[in-house]
């Protein structure tokens, strides 16, 4: 399975192609697309569109698992990274390969097992994780990386389909724990 994970910028969006065969992982390609502060909004968008489009046609991936936005203070950066995000999830949209998405705490938790890890702790789990001769450049191509790992962690977890606790509970009796109560246990 290929997977095409995406870390949305306008100057910087991060991309990373992982292949999972079995229980082995490894990178197809990794890097960004760079703007240049100076082009307009418009070509920049253009820009990471038609580059994550070459991406997929080139690699063929079967899922595609972009970072949502994160809601900081500035209202502004938020509204372009909603930018970048719909022209890359179009891409994928365009060619057909299913979209999922991940919050960035989801994506940390997943590599680092640690959801405010730091963007430093997730370059050195996904350089661990995929046994990376070099590091990276660049932090938004290592987030990339970690959200294909992210979707690829997740889409080996078989879906339980439970609606409620009793209902997982009854499927599973070998798995609860029954503690004695106290008048039983001082008998």
């Amino acid at each position: 399975m290929i997977i095409l994970g995406v870390d949305p910028g306008t100057l910087l969006t991060g991309y990373g192609v992982i292949e999972r065969d079995g229980a082995s992982t490894r990178v197809l390609v990794s890097g960004v697309i760079k703007n240049m502060q100076a082009q307009s909004m418009p070509l920049r968008l253009k820009k990471i569109y038609l580059e994550l489009s070459a991406l997929i046609e080139h690699y063929h991936p079967d899922e595609f698992a972009i970072e949502t936005a994160f809601y900081g203070k500035n209202a502004q950066s938020a509204l372009k990274i909603g930018q970048a995000r719909g022209v890359s999830v179009l891409a994928g949209v365009n060619y057909e390969v299913p979209v999922t998405e991940y919050s960035p705490r989801e994506v940390k938790k997943a590599v680092v097992g640690n959801g405010a890890a730091s963007k430093d702790q997730v370059q050195f789990m996904v350089v661990k994780i995929l046994k990376l001769k070099s590091t990276p450049r660049y932090l938004d191509s290592t987030d990339a990386l970690a959200v294909a790992l992210c979707h690829s962690h997740r889409i080996g977890q078989p879906r339980t389909g439970f609606k409620d606790w009793k209902s997982y509970i009854e499927a599973h009796p070998e798995r609860v724990i029954r503690l004695k109560s106290k008048s039983k246990a001082g008998k």
